[in-house]
């Protein structure tokens, strides 16, 4: 796809086009239909125009909002990479709490430090892997849930663009469809 640009007042607009002269609102895939006849370049005029009125009215740009969406789509992957690394080494520091209070637990008891430490170890190792886990859970669930939150406010924003670009240009007598 080529990248034109609109010179339109003194603003410049971006301009997706191809071979056959692909229009502004159907780069955001809103269908834009000319009911009273208007000429193409009519029309392309009358899309710039509803463009900046929408960002205007709604402050969203689609074209900006796509780069956020990238940005939101690699701290998503960069969140959870970070859950992924939750709770890891949680099994060996239970091992060590377990095992020192095992000692302190078998000293006291039976006055065998070692089979008190032994014990705890392990309970502890497995103690601290459950506890990982559930750390590790939590943190994918979370980065999840955050990840969906960006991605229903992004698409809510540009449905409010759409809905205003469309009034636009209803009221400039074009038929529109999204």
């Amino acid at each position: 796809m080529i990248r034109l640009f609109l010179l339109f007042g003194a603003m410049v607009l971006p301009l997706a086009a191809s071979a056959q002269g692909q229009s502004l609102g159907s780069t955001m895939d809103v269908y834009v239909f000319p009911a009273k006849g208007q000429e193409a370049s009519q029309q392309s005029q009358d899309e710039a125009a509803c463009y900046e009125w929408a960002v205007g009215n709604t402050g969203t740009d689609p074209f900006e909002l796509s780069k956020q969406e990238q940005a939101d789509a690699q701290q998503a992957q960069a969140d959870q990479q970070a859950a992924q690394q939750a709770g890891q080494g949680s099994g060996a520091r239970g091992a060590v709490r377990g095992a020192a209070a095992g000692a302190l637990i078998g000293e006291i008891a039976n006055d065998d430090a070692s089979e008190g430490a032994a014990w705890g170890a392990a309970a502890g190792a497995v103690r601290g892997r459950r506890q990982g886990r559930q750390a590790q859970q939590q943190a994918q669930q979370q980065a999840s849930s955050q990840s969906e939150q960006r991605s229903a406010a992004t698409e809510e924003q540009l449905t409010n663009f759409k809905n205003a670009f469309s009034v636009c240009l209803e009221a400039k007598e074009y038929m529109v469809k999204y």
